[in-house]
């Protein structure tokens, strides 16, 4: 039923059915990595090939539980790995997986824990790690519901590399033995901009005559935030009539609802995936397409990350920030608290708690060249002095595969 139900939204889920119980004729491997969706890949592949690099020996596993996290692992590693969707957590899907896999390390990306799936992965003998681990309060409070099955869960893992300390001590207060537990920071600030991206960015802005005009994101947006994102740049239109809008829904299946709602709203709308002209006279161009929104924030002055206005959790503000766009988000931050406390002790983020105050905030910056600039090097101090998360998850896996 969740499958029929994501297939209304998402064609994607209306393929691969087989993987997702099981069923799909798998190699074994020594390595096997799950890195959930999208977000989760992007962070994971320099961690992949990296230990790809240094072990030539050991054949690699990566799987998903989303199509766009699936499209990311064939963009990014091809047939250099074996990939498939990771089945769901029914123990015969599972243990069909792991018999056929049988790797000898398994690495999960963030807090993607299944009870099956960790359970019969350790009594293979599997080695098991949580990289990159994140545990909001949230999240904590609702494993200290049901402790009979998240503690003997989590005392299955082998190593637990944490992005910060009050993570670390959360996943303690769960029951995992200290020792266990390192706090590396979030591989997510070792995001790395390619030059010719953001050079491809200015082009793109330069083709649009957009040049001195200004323009932001609203990124990784939800239907339940574009009334507000729309509302803002509504506003801003009045002071600045030649501002640009590039909102980027989350999931591909919003993209014709946003543009929808564009039009309804009275807006001049270009969209992304059509090649659409942006002219002088485009007031919202949608960015309806996968792969394109870290060039599209570097296109941009400013940005909004969405899933904050609704009951979404957030999404990574890091991507704008490493562009040096100043950066706002709604009050639902939970997903990327410690990231976004960061962020805004140093001055390169804003909460807003809805339309009103991010247009406010937003001409605010437009109008003071010299505060705007304040918080664009902020943004890019907090991401460059907190580099180093992949090398301490590569050290510490590393020496566990040795």
């Amino acid at each position: 039923m969740y499958l029929v139900f994501r297939a209304i939204k998402s064609p994607d889920y209306r393929r691969r059915w087989s993987e997702r119980f099981g069923f799909a004729k798998l190699q074994r491997t020594d390595v096997l990595i799950h890195s959930v969706s999208m977000g989760e890949t992007l962070a994971a592949v320099p961690l992949i090939k990296q230990l790809m690099a240094q072990n030539p020996q050991y054949t690699f596993t990566v799987t998903t539980t989303s199509p766009t996290g699936s499209a990311e692992v064939i963009k990014a590693l091809g047939d250099k790995v074996q990939h498939c969707y990771l089945p769901f957590d029914f123990a015969y899907a599972v243990k069909r997986f792991l018999r056929q896999t049988q790797p000898k390390h398994f690495i999960i990306m963030e807090t993607e824990l299944w009870p099956n799936l960790l359970h019969f992965a350790k009594q293979q003998g599997a080695t098991m790690v949580l990289a990159n681990a994140r545990l909001s309060q949230k999240s904590a409070d609702k494993y200290a519901k049901k402790r009979r099955l998240s503690t003997p869960m989590l005392k299955l893992l082998s190593l637990v590399l944490v992005q910060t300390q009050a993570e670390a001590e959360r996943f303690i207060a769960l029951g995992v033995e200290p020792q266990k537990i390192k706090v590396c920071g979030s591989l997510k600030f070792d995001l790395t901009i390619d030059p010719n991206k953001k050079q491809q960015a200015l082009q793109m802005r330069s083709q649009w005559q957009r040049s001195d005009t200004p323009i932001w994101v609203a990124g990784s947006v939800h239907p339940g935030e574009f009334a507000a994102i729309l509302a803002a740049h509504k506003q801003l239109l009045v002071s600045f009539p030649n501002a640009l809008l590039i909102m980027a829904p989350r999931h591909p299946e919003q993209f014709n609802l946003a543009a929808i709602t564009i039009t309804q709203a009275g807006f001049k709308l270009a969209r992304r995936s059509m090649n659409d002209d942006v002219s002088i006279d485009t007031q919202v161009l949608l960015g309806d397409t996968m792969g394109e929104l870290l060039m599209l924030y570097g296109a941009a002055d400013q940005a909004f990350v969405g899933g904050t206005l609704i009951e979404g959790g957030g999404h990574n503000p890091l991507e704008p920030a490493a562009m040096g766009l100043p950066v706002y988000v709604g009050p639902n931050h939970w997903n990327f608290a410690e990231i976004t406390e960061l962020l805004a002790n140093a001055g390169g983020l804003q909460c807003v708690a809805g339309a009103e105050e991010l247009a406010a905030l937003l001409a605010a910056k437009w109008c003071n060249p010299a505060e705007y600039q304040q918080a664009s090097d902020a943004a890019l101090a907090v991401v460059s002095q907190n580099r180093g998360a992949l090398t301490k998850q590569f050290s510490f896996i590393d020496s566990l595969m040795a």
